[in-house]
């Protein structure tokens, strides 16, 4: 019986906390409903009405009303504040009877229900445990629905904030970034700009060196002095070595010596010096590779292609006497030349070759020859 007793009395103490929640959420409903003031209930007498102004100050009542909406969001606030602390108490105190009842149920069971019933006893505790459990857990007013969802619309309330919070922050790093990117830009292309001022100078002072120190216009004469040379000659007047050597018919390596008169050639004839060097060094190239490929021609030629000896004929002349002058001009070049009476004239020849390559490669050789100036030059077989 002691048992009933503990029960009936958890169970009372779980209805007398479900009317005081109940109550309290009565109260709160009740507050929020706007309350008419008794000035608009009772009909005001003849004498207030005569006395009460017809017309009032807006700013007046506009600021009363925010006053008023202050007032009332404050007390919204209390009274919410007050419920969630009732219901954190009123959940304390269910959970601390609900454990009481269970520790002291158990405790009766251990002690005084006799084996042969302790199973029947254990199925009716646990019922009522499980009674007890179901009413803490079902909802137990209106009001307390209503109070959880003002707490789901704070909430909600609070997470719409840190959306726009996170937003604005977003939108701010991004404003930070684009304007570091801006002016990162902008420093760049001063940069490049002051460079490129920079070059433009440079190439100015350049060109403005180079026209000081240009060659005259017209050819002149200079005295060495002491510590002149080629090099910081043709450094001086802005012309290459070998041309100021070439018009004084020197060599780019030879020393001068002091009191020494050389010519200082002329714009015009540095420009046609130095065409004619590029015209030269371009026939001593082509010599070069003519030599090089008749030298690699010589090398390959076989037994089998010694048939015969190849030469070449590089000119048909008029008379013994011609063709013993170009003989003669053949010879101080490094050929071998050999003359030939014909019906038709004298032959002047080139060789003998052993093989037709290497004769073919030694008529390239006289036709590129800067100093023959022989183009007509072709390969006849010797005997």
């Amino acid at each position: 019986m002691n048992f009933s007793r503990q029960a009936l009395l958890g169970i009372g103490m779980i209805i007398g906390g479900s009317v005081m929640l109940y109550a309290m959420a009565q109260q709160i409903s009740d507050s929020n409903k706007p309350h008419l003031p008794s000035a608009l209930v009772d009909q005001p007498s003849s004498e207030q009405e005569s006395s009460q102004p017809l017309t009032t100050d807006i700013e007046t009542e506009k600021r009363i009303l925010a006053q008023k909406q202050k007032e009332r969001a404050a007390r919204v606030a209390e009274q919410e504040m007050r419920a969630q602390q009732f219901l954190t108490e009123q959940e304390a105190a269910e959970a601390e009877a609900l454990a009481k009842a269970r520790a002291e149920s158990q405790q009766y069971v251990a002690s005084n229900t006799p084996k042969e019933e302790e199973s029947d006893s254990t199925t009716s505790t646990q019922e009522t445990t499980a009674a007890a459990e179901s009413a803490l857990a079902s909802p137990i007013t209106p009001e307390a629905s209503q109070i959880s969802e003002t707490s789901q619309q704070q909430e909600a309330q609070r997470q719409a904030a840190l959306k726009e919070k996170a937003a604005a922050e977003k939108a701010a790093r991004e404003k930070k970034d684009a304007e570091a990117k801006r002016q990162a830009d902008a420093k760049k292309q001063a940069d490049a700009q002051a460079l490129a001022e920079k070059k433009k100078e440079a190439a100015e002072a350049a060109k403005a060196e180079a026209a000081k120190n240009e060659p005259p216009k017209s050819s002149s004469d200079y005295q060495v002095k002491r510590g002149d040379g080629l090099i910081k000659l043709a450094r001086q007047y802005n012309m290459p070595v070998e041309v100021l050597a070439q018009a004084n018919d020197l060599s780019p390596s030879t020393s001068l010596r002091v009191g020494q008169n050389i010519t200082i050639p002329s714009r015009s004839q540095v420009q046609r010096l130095e065409r004619e060097a590029a015209a030269a060094e371009k026939s001593a190239e082509a010599k070069r590779n003519a030599q090089q490929k008749l030298s690699e021609a010589r090398k390959e030629v076989k037994e089998t292609d010694a048939k015969g000896s190849f030469g070449v004929q590089v000119a048909l002349a008029n008379d013994q006497a011609k063709a013993d002058e170009l003989a003669k001009k053949l010879q101080a070049a490094g050929y071998q030349v050999k003359t030939s009476p014909t019906s038709r004239g004298v032959r002047v020849i080139v060789g003998p070759e052993r093989g037709k390559v290497a004769a073919l490669a030694l008529k390239d050789k006289i036709n590129s020859d800067p100093k023959l100036n022989a183009s007509e030059a072709w390969v006849l077989y010797w005997r």
